[in-house]
This record gives C-alpha cells, sequence and structure tokens, in this order.
C-alpha cells in the first residue's frame, strides 16, 4: 500500500495544531497552591488552599481537591509554601517625582543613602557636576537632604553651596518635599532677593540681622522653585518611565499613585497608557491649582481607568512637614523654629476661606478630595471646610466623597471620631514613626508624638484607614511600612507610641483592601476575590506568622498584574 506523503503531513501538522491548542488552553488558566495564600477578606485573616487566574482575573479562590477537578488543564504554580497576597495598592506616593529623582543627586542619610553632613552634600552636588559633565549656567538639582540627621542638625546655606558650584544655579530638596536651599545663582534665575515678601503660606529665610535670603526656601516660597524643576526634568520623563514602574514592581505594588500631578503630567501619563507602556496600574491626583479647569476638560475622565491609568480626584496642599516644623498645630512646637521668636505653631498653606472654596467647587462635581493636612489645626480646618461645602451645596455631611485627609499624622482622637460621622479617612504616614519618631518627640512632646498615625485608634473607629511611603520622602518599600505600623520603633530604638501598634493583618489593610477603598477600587482589587483582577504579590515569609520585628526582612519573590509576571526575584538571592 502506497503511503500518500500529503497526508502524513496533513495529519502530522493538524497534530502539533491540537497540542499547542492544548497548550493555549492550559497556559491561559494557572492554579497557584501549596502556600498561605491570604485573601485579606474581611475582620481577620482568611487563608484557603487554592487561587485560579484566567485571562487576567481571579475565577476561583478554594480548597484544592475542587479546583483540581474543575482546572485539572491548568497551569500549576507551586508556591513551596511562600505567602500569595493581593498586588499592594500604594495609598499614596510621587510617581513622577521617583521618576524626577533619577535625574538628581542622592543626598539622603542613612539608611537610605550615605550623607551625615553637610561636607558630604558638598562633595557629592561637586561631583555630579563633573561625572556628569554639566556646562556652566545649567541647573544641577538634589533631592533627600535632613537637616535633623545631619551632623551640623542645620539646613546647608547658599554661601556654602556657592563655594563648590559658583557657576551653577543650584536648588537642593529637603527630604520631606516641602522646602529646599538653592544657592545664589539659582534666587537670582528665581527672581529672590532682600526685598522679596514671604508669600502667602510660606517662608523666605534671611541671613541673621537681615533681609537678605540665606537660600531656604519653604512651603509656598520654594513653588517657583520646584516648578522650575519639574520643567526642566519633563524632557526626561519618558526615559525613566519604564524604570519608574520596574521600581514598584519589585516591592510589590500593583496600582500606584502619583500624588500630585499637573496637566502636562497627566497627558504624559495618559499617552503613556495609550501606547500600551503601562505594567502596573498607575493612578493620578490632579493639582488643586488646576482644579477650574480640570473640572472643564471634557477630556478628563475622572475616576475611570483608560489603559490602566487614571485620574481619581484633586490633590490640596494645605499645611507643611512636622520635621521640617511647617506643619500646623493648635500648640506651638517645643524647639526652636526658623524665623519665628514665639508662639511658633507652623503655617496653612491656604487661608480657611480659600480652602472652603476648593471643597464647594469639587464636591458640586463630585470630584474626590485627598487633602494634605499633619497639623492638628490643618485638620481642624479642612473639617471646617467639609462642613461649610456640605452646607452650601445641601449635602450629608457623611455622603460617600471618600475624602482622604493625607498623613493625618496628628490627629486627635476627637478628630478621628468626626472623620468617622462624615464618612471622611485618614491615610497614614506610620514611616515618620522610624525616620522622625525621636525628632517628633522632641518638638512636639511624648502626648502628641505617641499619637502619630494612630492606626490602632482609627481600627476601633471602623475607619478604612490607609498607609502610605510618600516616597521620595521615604522609600517605597510595603514591608518596611507594615513594619513600622506593628512596631513603631524609632532610629534610637524607642517606641513611638506603643498603644497605637497596629497588628500585621491591619497593616496589611491598609495596603490592600482598604487602600482599594479609597479609589473606589474595592469591586476591581485589594482582595482574592472571584472576578478581581488577578492582581498578586508572592512574599518569600508570611507577614502574619514571623516575629513582628523580622516583617521589614520579607523579600517580594514575584509580582503579578492580571496574570503576568512583571517582577521576579532572582533564585540566588532568595
Amino acid at each position: 500500500m502506497k503511503i500518500n506523503k500529503c497526508l502524513i503531513l496533513w495529519v502530522a501538522l493538524m497534530f502539533l495544531t491540537a497540542c499547542h491548542h492544548r497548550t493555549i488552553k492550559q497556559s491561559d488558566t494557572t492554579l497557584y497552591y501549596n502556600g498561605d495564600i491570604v485573601t485579606m477578606q474581611g475582620d481577620a485573616p482568611q487563608m484557603v488552599e487554592v487561587i485560579v487566574e484566567k485571562r487576567g482575573k481571579i475565577t476561583f479562590v478554594g480548597d484544592l481537591k475542587t479546583a483540581e477537578k474543575q482546572f485539572s488543564q491548568a497551569h500549576r504554580v507551586d508556591l513551596q509554601g511562600r505567602t500569595l497576597l493581593p498586588g499592594f495598592i500604594d495609598p499614596h506616593s510621587h510617581f513622577g517625582m521617583v521618576s524626577n529623582t533619577m535625574g538628581q543627586v542622592n543626598l539622603n542619610s542613612p539608611p537610605v543613602g550615605s550623607v551625615t553632613g553637610i561636607e558630604d552634600i558638598l562633595s557629592a552636588i561637586k561631583a555630579y557636576k563633573i561625572n556628569n559633565d554639566i556646562a556652566d549656567g545649567e541647573w544641577i538639582f538634589g533631592w533627600g537632604y535632613d537637616e535633623s540627621q545631619l551632623q551640623e542638625q542645620r539646613h546647608p546655606n547658599k554661601r556654602e553651596i556657592d563655594q563648590v558650584l559658583p557657576n551653577n544655579p543650584v536648588y537642593l530638596q529637603h527630604t520631606s518635599g516641602h522646602m529646599g536651599v538653592a544657592n545664589s545663582m539659582a534666587l537670582e534665575r528665581m527672581q529672590v532677593t532682600a526685598d522679596t515678601p514671604n508669600p502667602e503660606g510660606g517662608n523666605i529665610d534671611r541671613i541673621s540681622g537681615s533681609n537678605e535670603p540665606n537660600g531656604l526656601v519653604q512651603e509656598t516660597a520654594m513653588y517657583p522653585f520646584v516648578g522650575n524643576m519639574l520643567q526642566i526634568l519633563a524632557s526626561h520623563q519618558a526615559q525613566y518611565f519604564e524604570q519608574t514602574q520596574d521600581y514598584y514592581a519589585k516591592n510589590g505594588v500593583t496600582t500606584a499613585q502619583d500624588g500630585m500631578t499637573d496637566r502636562n503630567a497627566l497627558a504624559f501619563f495618559q499617552s503613556q497608557a495609550d501606547a500600551g507602556k503601562l505594567k502596573i496600574d498607575l493612578v493620578a491626583l490632579a493639582g488643586f491649582s488646576d482644579l477650574d479647569e480640570n473640572l472643564k476638560d471634557a477630556e478628563l475622565k475622572w475616576k475611570t481607568y483608560q489603559n490602566g491609568f487614571k485620574v481619581q480626584g484633586t490633590k490640596i496642599i494645605a499645611d507643611g512637614s512636622p520635621q521640617g516644623k511647617t506643619a500646623y498645630f493648635t500648640n506651638p512646637y517645643l524647639t526652636k523654629v526658623a524665623s519665628c521668636d514665639h508662639d511658633c505653631k507652623g503655617l496653612p498653606s491656604l487661608s480657611q476661606g480659600t480652602l472652603n472654596d476648593l471643597f464647594v467647587t469639587a464636591y458640586a462635581q463630585d470630584n474626590q478630595l485627598f487633602i494634605h493636612a499633619n497639623g492638628d489645626a490643618t485638620i481642624d480646618m479642612v473639617i471646617a471646610a467639609h462642613e461649610y461645602a456640605a452646607e452650601q451645596l445641601n449635602q450629608p455631611l457623611d455622603k460617600d466623597r471618600r475624602t482622604i485627609v493625607i498623613h493625618a499624622q496628628f490627629v486627635r482622637p476627637d478628630q478621628l471620631k468626626t472623620f468617622q460621622e462624615y464618612n471622611m479617612e485618614p491615610s497614614f504616614f506610620t514611616n515618620h514613626a522610624y525616620f522622625w519618631g525621636d525628632v517628633h518627640v522632641q518638638n512636639l512632646g511624648k502626648q502628641r508624638a505617641y499619637f502619630l498615625s494612630p492606626i490602632a485608634a482609627a481600627e476601633e473607629l471602623g475607619l478604612k484607614y490607609t498607609d502610605h511611603s510618600d516616597d521620595t520622602v521615604t522609600p517605597l518599600d510595603p514591608m518596611f511600612s507594615v513594619w513600622t505600623a506593628v512596631n513603631r520603633v524609632s532610629r534610637s530604638g524607642q517606641v513611638i507610641g506603643e498603644q497605637q501598634r497596629a497588628t500585621p493583618f491591619q497593616a496589611l489593610k491598609a495596603i490592600t483592601s482598604h487602600a482599594a477603598y479609597e479609589l473606589f477600587d474595592e469591586e476591581l482589587k485589594g482582595t482574592l476575590a472571584v472576578g478581581k483582577l488577578a492582581d498578586f504579590v508572592i512574599l518569600n515569609q508570611n507577614p502574619l506568622t514571623v516575629g513582628p520585628m523580622s516583617i521589614k526582612d520579607i523579600k517580594v519573590v514575584e509580582t503579578i498584574k492580571q496574570g503576568q509576571t512583571i517582577y521576579q526575584l532572582l533564585e540566588s538571592a532568595q
């Protein structure tokens, strides 16, 4: 019998095609098992044996026996005892600023950087000019210096910077993001002189005994310098965009936030999303100075993801930094404050009238507000503006607006109760307990310092608090934030408010389920439930079971966005 070679080839081709189709079908569904799979649902930890992902969404959560029957052809992933959680959701950081720092001099003190004194700062910026072949006349930017961690316990000044970089305009951003130091050429470029008055809500520090600026500009006085910096660095956005996403993914973050976004950056982020360049979801908070223009812009789709990017609401800056002593309190600081002789309580960035008007404008258009407010006096102003706007618009005080008080670091117990009554939520910043807890005790006293970012009190009231890094203020590291929330240990080893320690589960809620709620994403992400996005993070240990002081040492092994691995730790590093 003659065998038709064409027939044989055709049969073989059909067999290979069928095998290929089976392979596609198998890889279309992934079953994760043999690990601690924590759903983050409910008020107490719940673990399941299996989670199944199909085409980017969760299709099964439950027991292994049922999953094996229902998904017998699924690709299986053995977790080997590791822990799988919902992908971390960034409650507040500055994605754009993180990108910008990649083109600046790192001036952070340990453990983030290596700067311990002003000489280190001067050496670093001089070396940066030389190593990057920066021509005279071009701007040089640095970020992250912290005078509280310098040997000199003070800010550098323009004359010191002039000594090493007399021919370049230089602006050095403080770690808080609320002040910075400029040299003489930078002050001249920005037209800041002895005759320049302090702007409302800001301070131009002066050389003692004169009106001559010493280089330190605080709060609204720094805005022109920061605006200039962002404009110059904007040309590098595309260059660092992917690198910045990788940084977030490496830390287990599947949803990042840009905590203050101007209109140009909004357009840039959307263009990157539309070009398919987003590996993670990116949420932007538009700047309050653009509120009227943004609300009139029909192209802006609020609270709606477009190719992984959405503009969630509007960010308002209402006061300054507690460690920089510009946050606004009802009672004064206990230590000396720059350019203040008595009753030094910090200062609000906006008047009550301006804040009231912003709330009315936003609430009238159902625009979600995120208000930076550290000091209790500022939080009083935020609550008053909320009450004013609700009254003016004849709206219920507890309408589901999800107004978020960013930082809310030194919120009082009575203010937390008001948050509960008015359906407002705090986004805390427990990293401060480690980085500046000792400084806060000195500046504010134990009573105020020990109630900083009070997760335990917020939990008792049923608030859906979150907890953030505010990167670039402190590094993005969700496990470190969980560690600070649970332990509240300072640099010196002191416990900053033992009564406000969170449980590991509470701390995890602040970057998963509660963080999703903050962004109106609770039906989309934040917990492991059928129908939600398959956004996962896999850790080498379980933060619910390791010793509390070991939580910060937990490593992200893999980050998965809608079923696709976007970061994986090398085996040698595990």
